[in-house]
Formats: structure tokens, C-alpha cells, sequence
């Protein structure tokens, strides 16, 4: 069974609605995860998604803030949430696939703009995340899962588009990018998009503060696919649709996709 799933932070599900639907019909993934979807569950516009295939839905929302959902074509059961550093965010919502399949849904705080917790309690809140992301994995190894999201953090060197610049940059400093890769070591995960796009700079984020983005090209790869073990090699077609970042009205986010042969 091929099974294509999708990461993108829309920036607002109800503001782009019609970008979310243009998505679902031109690249028609099997699941599709949206972080900072800014909006109470029960206000987010599911008519026009179920109407496209998309009839299960596992969502935890808030006004305004955060907010994660998982739209499924394939029916789908709620597999629970976590209430990170115990703040009441919706930033993690979880669903599980008839064929045990478990999908985690992430939106990993921004962690502001000054890369030090002494001075920018964002920032302390953005590592404690990480960690308790890491210690949860390491209590409860897991299994046939996909882990998917924008993690605001770009690990490599040709995830930035200078990592000279950009290393006291909050998403891309050290202490930053040494914590994801405990949290990612910790669960065994594997990074499926640079498994089959091992080469070569890689963005899924661009400001909005450039003139012109696609010139500039100034981008991060924040939004990220991970695989346990037992199905990473099951994994393949990883791609970024850069051309949604250019459609009218964009989030700043472009969406990431991954298809597994299960």
C-alpha cells in the first residue's frame, strides 16, 4: 500500500482555506498535516476538504495560536496528543492508520529572536520542547511511525542559505541544532527528506520580509519528515513544492511530502 503524506504550517487554515483545497487537488496526498492552523477545532472549515476525500480528521486547536490537524482520505483513529511544557499549547496531535501506521503531528515553537534562554524565555521554551520531546522518546522507543511537522530548525549546513550567517541565527545555532539531533537519535528517527534528497541546498521556509523570495532565495528547511527504522526504507519521492510558496496569499511555508510503500 503507497501511502503519500504532507507537512505544511498554513499560517492560518481559515485565512487559506482555498490554498489547502488547491493543495489537496493538485497534489492529492494521502494525509495531510497543517501546523499554526490559528484556529478553535471546531471553526476550522472541513465542508470543502471532506468534499475533496478528506473525511478524517484528528485536530487540537486554540484561538488565534498554534493549532495542529491531520486530514486523512484513509479512515483514520485519533491516537492522542501531549501537552508539551505543560502551557495548554496545541502544537502535537497524533492518528493512527488502519494498518497501525501512527502519524505525529508537530509544531515546535519559533523560540523568538534572541538565542539565549537567560534573556528570551521563547528561546528557553523552544529547548525544554525539545527535550521533553527527546525524554518521551527515549521512554516509549517508537515504532512504525512518521513524525512530521515544522520543527523550526534547520540542522545542516545546506538547510540555510548561509550557514555562516545564520549561526547565531535562532533556527539554525548550534545549541539548537545539537537538541534536534538528540530528540532525533532518541527516537531512532530517520530524516526521510535528506534519505532521498541525501545532496544540495534545500528550503521549505522564506521570509516574507524579502521583496522578491524566489530571487533572493534566502531559505530554511524547517519543516521536516522523520521515520522510525522498522519503515524508513520504505520511504521515497521525498519533494518541497516550492511553487505554493508563490501562490496568491502564501503562508511562508512551502509544503514537504514523502510517500511510503507499507
Amino acid at each position: 500500500m503507497s501511502i503519500t503524506i504532507a507537512t505544511w504550517n498554513i499560517n492560518s487554515v481559515r485565512l487559506r482555506e482555498d490554498l489547502v483545497a488547491r493543495l489537496m487537488k493538485e497534489e492529492r496526498p494521502d494525509v495531510l498535516c497543517l501546523q499554526e492552523c490559528k484556529s478553535p477545532v471546531e471553526k476550522i472549515p472541513l465542508a470543502q476538504f471532506k468534499k475533496l476525500g478528506y473525511r478524517h480528521v484528528v485536530a487540537r486547536g486554540q484561538k488565534g495560536y498554534n493549532g495542529v490537524a491531520i486530514f486523512s482520505k484513509l479512515p483514520m483513529a485519533d491516537a492522542g496528543s501531549r501537552d508539551f511544557c505543560e502551557k495548554g499549547d496545541a502544537r502535537h496531535v497524533a492518528g493512527r492508520l488502519e494498518n497501525g501506521l501512527t502519524i505525529h503531528n508537530y509544531y515546535v515553537p519559533a523560540g523568538g529572536d534572541v538565542p539565549d534562554r537567560d534573556v528570551n524565555e521563547k528561546f528557553g521554551h523552544k529547548l525544554d520542547f525539545l527535550a521533553e520531546m527527546r525524554d518521551w522518546f527515549r521512554s516509549e522507543a517508537p515504532q512504525k511511525s512518521v513524525l512530521v511537522g515544522d520543527l523550526n530548525i534547520a540542522p545542516r549546513e545546506d538547510d540555510v542559505w548561509s550557514h555562516k550567517q545564520l549561526l547565531k541565527v535562532v533556527s539554525h545555532t548550534p545549541i539548537e541544532v545539537e537538541a534536534f539531533g538528540e530528540t532525533q537519535e532518541a527516537g531512532g528517527w530517520v530524516d526521510v527528506t535528506r534519505k532521498d534528497i541525501p545532496d544540495g541546498l534545500l528550503y521549505s521556509w522564506w521570509s516574507y520580509r524579502a521583496r522578491d523570495w524566489d530571487a533572493a532565495d534566502k531559505g530554511r528547511r524547517l519543516d521536516h519528515v522523520w521515520a522510525t527504522p522498522d519503515i524508513a526504507n520504505a520511504s521515497h519521492s521525498s519533494r518541497v513544492v516550492r511553487t505554493a510558496r508563490g501562490w496568491e496569499r502564501p503562508s511562508d511555508h512551502a509544503p514537504v511530502f514523502a510517500t511510503f510503500d507499507l
